[in-house]
């Protein structure tokens, strides 16, 4: 894994003394809940810790801990095996973050800056799966690493080849619940399934088998276990066997083979040993976000299986057979720090909090449980509403019988002796503002108001970040503030905008593979979608437009009249494929780009897109080749967007507003937090079966299959049918929800803003379509605890 290790040569006397010193010092500097990870020596610890609790500086200063400690051993003993201390962290800039403070805890420490790595979870599994390629059966110069997507094109091939050989169970799906053998009707419903249903089906399940080690095997036994008209698990396991074939014959793999390949050298003895013997420790960062095969990876290379280790005892989880837990006598050196309440991924991706929080039971039963409680992130007043709404929540849900989002779990705030610089700053105001505006047009003139007023203040000085719960409340917001901003002189920066510049290619690619065949259906929809995004035609039923092409297009004398919507979208499709009649190939991507109405960034790397596929076909002036090095960039992702700024501490320069959504904004802070728009259509949302699907039923494929089959993960003995798999899977849905609210107040420092108007868009695909909307029903309990923040005459 790498060449750190515990042998430098270093003067015993000084091992002995200053070292031990200096050790004290790091570990008096740290907070209660910090110590108890500082004096971690061996063995297993779970760490449990909230929001601002400098849990990373926490692990950091555990980690140079330990690797003194290492020093000490050598030079009271003898020089210690080649071992080090393995870090795995979430993101890539969280990996830059904590190497940096460990290295600055060695400094400290007068050592060497080596006997620690740190990776990401796949870093990692690279890692290992590349110096063993014979067990691992990956050659990385011959493979092609991908992110299969609910539009990626492996993911489509697959549902058509999953189509063309079952027709049976293909016919009870377009069957539906009630069919009347309409034409039109079967054509959108063959539209509905192969575009957007049975994608997502395969992409969810392909996520949730694959990060379990669950073959389609296993999922078809599965499927012997329910009674559902569809078979969904057994269509499930069609699709991913279709999918994993797809990916062998191309040389293909994704994020989960490379965990699983790092796994397949870890079952030789051989492997495994040397393996283990590099590794001292294990430390796990954001641990509530692991999967099953992380966590069963981690485990194992925690495992100290050295000559001087004896045998390993450990048991079975009864959730997941194959992960580990610690027992009193096991040697599992495994630091597993995070927490509950932050768990914001479980809905969209294979994480699952369970297993963090069954760890943190076991490891409370061995007395191995570490509490981060205390925070200096947020004024006193924040700390107090982030609290409030956790346990309102938990209540809310007590009352109904069904099991709380959350850990109980309150911040407190640090000690007045801390050494955190400003912890705990003092409030901006009255650090919690509650408004409820007339309409989402109110709540910008008010956040207008707010935010030039303290940015005027104090320009440079202080951050500040809009969070959103949608991409598109984010793009209507920069819209209506800009003008603002730039008469104020503050910078706005919206996050969603380097994001979309990141999606250029792929709406390239979908553009022109409608020119190259308008009379697709799956074409012509696709292009129809990038339109909609781009909020050049209004949101409408694609699926019925895009089922008859030719009609669509060209209507004829006696085709029924097209409404305004439509015809403007079919106006803005027939005027792309003139230009592939008039223009050469050369031309296209920047009358494309012209066309989407691309902002400078974006045609800045639309540009740079265009050169690179021209220069690629320079040999092959043609569409056929055009499309073929389209498809080569966007699945191997290996472009990037063209930045016009610097992007260092991109998110939370001071002077800045960022506009953010919730998600992204995890591990951030600001100085002042705006909430707008806090809807209970939003927050907790409710599972919404989209109407073009209802013919399916009143639940969804694929969240039907994730909660059966984290119900069979799980140990449980009968798998749930349908309806209580959709309960279950709406349950999980709300309780992150709620959770994902908690994360977002908790980013505050010295100001939380939060508003719900009375009136708001049901979708912001049409924000001008106002309607009364409930607000989160936390937002009302707010209210009535903290009456003295409630800002009066903004209704």
């Amino acid at each position: 894994m790498s060449d750190a290790h515990f042998t430098a040569t270093v003067p015993q006397e000084f091992l002995q003394s200053l070292l031990q010193e200096k050790i004290l010092a790091i570990r008096n500097s740290l907070r209660p809940g910090q110590q108890q990870m500082g004096d971690w020596q061996f063995g297993p610890l779970a760490v449990s810790a909230v929001p601002g609790a400098g849990k990373s500086t926490g692990m950091a200063a555990a980690v140079a801990i330990a690797i003194a400690r290492q020093y000490q051993i050598a030079a009271e003993s003898r020089p210690s095996s080649r071992r080090h201390i393995v870090v795995v962290t979430f993101t890539r800039s969280a990996s830059a973050n904590i190497k940096l403070k460990i290295r600055e805890y060695l400094k400290q420490l007068s050592l060497p800056q080596t006997g620690f790595a740190v990776y990401t979870l796949h870093g990692l599994a690279l890692n290992i799966a590349s110096r063993h390629p014979n067990l691992s059966a990956l050659e990385l110069e011959n493979v092609t690493l991908i992110t299969p997507s609910q539009s990626h094109r492996f993911i489509r091939t697959a549902v058509e080849q999953w189509i063309n050989q079952n027709p049976e169970l293909y016919s009870r799906l377009l069957e539906g619940h009630q069919f009347d053998g309409e034409e039109t009707e079967r054509l959108r419903r063959q539209s509905v399934l192969r575009t957007e249903v049975l994608p997502d089906l395969a992409t969810t399940v392909i996520h949730e088998a694959k990060s379990s080690g669950i073959l389609p095997e296993k999922l078809r036994e599965w499927s012997q276990q329910t009674t559902d008209k569809y078979a969904i698990l057994g269509v499930a396991a069609g699709l991913y066997e279709q999918y994993q074939n797809l990916m062998r014959s191309r040389d293909f793999i994704d994020y989960d083979d490379m965990i699983l390949a790092s796994l397949r050298v870890l079952e030789n003895d051989s492997a495994r040993r040397i393996e283990q013997n590099q590794v001292f420790a294990v430390f796990e960062d954001e641990a509530q976000d692991s999967s099953p095969l992380q966590t069963k990876l981690l485990e194992i290379l925690a495992s100290n299986q050295g000559e001087e280790a004896g045998a390993l005892v450990l048991e079975s989880s009864p959730r997941s057979p194959h992960s580990l837990l610690p027992t009193p006598y096991s040697p599992l050196n495994l630091v597993r720090v995070g927490d509950p309440n932050q768990a914001i991924n479980s809905t969209f991706t294979p994480a699952d909090p369970i297993y963090f929080r069954e760890f943190c039971g076991v490891c409370d039963r061995l007395g191995k449980l570490a509490t981060m409680d205390q925070a200096g992130r947020s004024t006193r007043i924040i700390i107090a509403a982030a609290n409030f709404a956790l346990e309102w929540v938990n209540s809310f849900y007590l009352h109904k019988n069904q099991r709380s989002p959350f850990l109980s779990q309150n911040i407190r705030p640090v000690d007045t002796s801390d050494p955190q610089k400003n912890a705990n700053p003092l409030p901006v105001g009255r650090g919690l503002e509650l408004y409820t505006p007339r309409d989402i047009y109110q709540t910008v003139e008010l956040l207008s108001q707010r935010i030039v007023e303290l940015f005027t203040q104090d320009p440079t000085e202080s951050s500040g970040a809009i969070l959103v719960r949608e991409n598109r409340q984010g793009r209507w917001l920069a819209e209506m503030l800009t003008p603002v901003c730039n008469e104020h002189k503050i910078t706005l920066y919206d996050v969603g905008e380097r994001d979309r510049r990141s999606h250029i290619p792929q709406e390239m690619l979908g553009l022109l593979q409608f020119c190259d065949r308008p009379h697709s259906p799956d074409y012509l929809k696709a292009a129809l979608e990038v339109l909609v995004q781009r909020q050049l035609i209004p949101t409408q039923d694609l699926n019925a437009l895009a089922s008859l092409p030719e009609e669509f297009l060209y209507p004829g004398p006696l085709a029924e009249l097209q409404t305004d919507t439509v015809q403007k979208a079919a106006h803005l499709c027939r005027s792309i494929l003139r230009a592939r009649l008039e223009l050469p190939l050369y031309q296209l991507i920047a009358f494309l780009a012209l066309t989407l109405k691309y902002e400078q960034a974006e045609l800045a790397t639309a540009d740079k897109l265009a050169e690179r596929v021209n220069q690629q076909i320079a040999e092959n002036n043609s569409m056929a080749a055009m499309l073929s090095a389209l498809s080569e960039i966007v699945t191997s992702e290996r472009f990037e967007p063209v930045e016009t700024d610097d992007l260092d501490a991109r998110y939370t320069r001071r002077g800045q507003l960022t506009i953010i959504t919730m998600h992204k904004a995890k591990g951030l802070d600001w100085d002042y937090v705006f909430m707008p728009f806090l809807h209970e259509n939003l927050i907790p949302g409710k599972f919404w079966v989209p109407p073009k699907s209802q013919f399916l039923g009143d639940f969804t494929l694929s969240e039907v299959a994730r909660a059966q089959i984290r119900s069979a993960i799980h140990g449980e003995s009968n798998l749930p049918d349908v309806s209580q798999a959709w309960e279950q899977a709406k349950h999980l849905k709300t309780s992150e929800e709620y959770r994902l609210l908690y994360v977002a107040m908790t980013r505050a420092k010295r100001l939380l803003w939060m508003s719900a108007s009375h009136q708001a868009p049901f979708t912001w695909s049409k924000p001008e379509n106002l309607q009364e909307q409930a607000p989160c029903p936390v937002f009302p309990a707010l209210k009535r605890q903290f009456s003295e923040c409630v800002v009066t005459g903004a209704t």
